[in-house]
């Protein structure tokens, strides 16, 4: 019989530390799907909405609810000193100078990855923006002058045979989008340079990924306001039958605060893991997600739809597993380089 007193505890310190250790990173993990789920679904709930064709003004607002968070965190870390761990904000025009062209990137990457969701769905989602490892090998070769190892080019070329092997299941199938494979296509593109501008951006804020967040989703807020005004977003969203209902606000507030959050459990799964073990995650994840979308729609997929997932996914996976230990192979140069340099699904 297990002793349950308070001396057994003494007596192990050792397996309640792995203990701990263990829930707390499950812990992390589970509120990482959890948010990076929820997050996609939820989206997908509003982007499919037929009486409010309002992409741009959807992400707008959730760039609005983000900068507005990250001003009442830092309040709330003011006020707990100690306990809430936020950096001072402002507001400093240079600095937003600076950060300007990650913010053009930026927004690319949020309305190309939300009209992509638009045009697929979830089910596909994964498979049709799986392109970023690629962009990621091809952009760093053109604007870094970085070759790439036969092994890792081995796991793009899996990558793309995945990816191409999955829009002819959707062709076989009837349910492809020509439309959201070329928005998932540029939003593949834009988060490979997303992940470049930010590395160049990164010294203007002190290194603080909260401050460029907040940054951003400042810049992106105004930004958005031509684009909404060129589209005539502004006048559909003042013709919304639904515009005083406080459910609709509920679900796009909502949308705005998982956006947000999704940046803290990504700090705080790679914190407590490691940014291959991330990557992993976000890979099963994604994986997941694509079974739950299926699942709830009922629908039926071939198996060769799922052998492309499968190969996105495996590639994905085995390109990070290879960049991985060829940088634990050479010195690093760049800190931000080995944590920023791996890519999730």
């Amino acid at each position: 019989m297990a002793l349950t007193g308070p001396d057994s505890v003494d007596r192990n310190p050792e397996a309640e530390t792995f203990v701990f250790r263990a829930v707390r990173i499950a812990f992390v993990v589970a509120l990482y799907w959890f948010v990076s789920i929820t997050m996609v679904f939820l989206n997908n709930y509003l982007l499919e909405q037929r009486d409010l064709d309002a992409p741009l003004f959807i992400t707008f607002y959730q760039c609005v609810i983000s900068a507005a968070l990250c001003c009442a965190t830092q309040r709330l870390a003011a006020a707990c000193p100690g306990r809430v761990d936020f950096p001072p904000l402002g507001f400093d025009m240079k600095t937003s100078w600076e950060v300007l062209p990650l913010s053009v990137v930026f927004i690319s990457m949020i309305i190309f990855n939300n009209l992509c969701l638009k045009y697929v769905g979830v089910a596909f989602y994964t498979v049709g923006r799986s392109l970023s490892t690629v962009f990621n090998v091809l952009l760093s070769y053109l604007v870094l002058k970085q070759t790439t190892s036969g092994r890792a080019l081995l796991c793009c070329s899996l990558i793309l045979g995945g990816f191409w092997l999955g829009v002819d299941q959707e062709g076989l199938a009837g349910t492809l989008s020509w439309t959201g494979v070329f928005f998932g296509v540029l939003a593949s593109a834009s988060v490979s340079l997303n992940a470049i501008f930010t590395k160049k951006v990164m010294p203007a804020v002190g290194g603080d990924i909260w401050k460029l967040s907040y940054y951003n989703n400042v810049n992106a807020s105004v930004l958005f306001l031509p684009l909404l005004v060129a589209s005539g977003e502004l006048g559909r969203v003042a013709g919304y039958s639904r515009l005083a209902d406080a459910g609709f606000w509920g679900v796009m507030t909502l949308g705005g605060v998982f956006g947000f959050a999704i940046g803290y459990v990504t700090g705080l799964q790679i914190k407590f893991t490691s940014p291959l073990s991330h990557n992993v995650s976000g890979t099963a994840k994604a994986c997941t997600q694509t079974l739950i979308a299926v699942v709830h729609q009922s629908s039926t997929k071939s198996a060769l739809w799922w052998t492309s997932n499968m190969m996105v996914l495996a590639g994905s996976s085995a390109y990070t597993w290879v960049r991985s230990t060829e940088m634990k192979k050479q010195p690093v140069r760049d800190p931000a380089q080995e944590e920023n340099g791996t890519t999730g699904v």
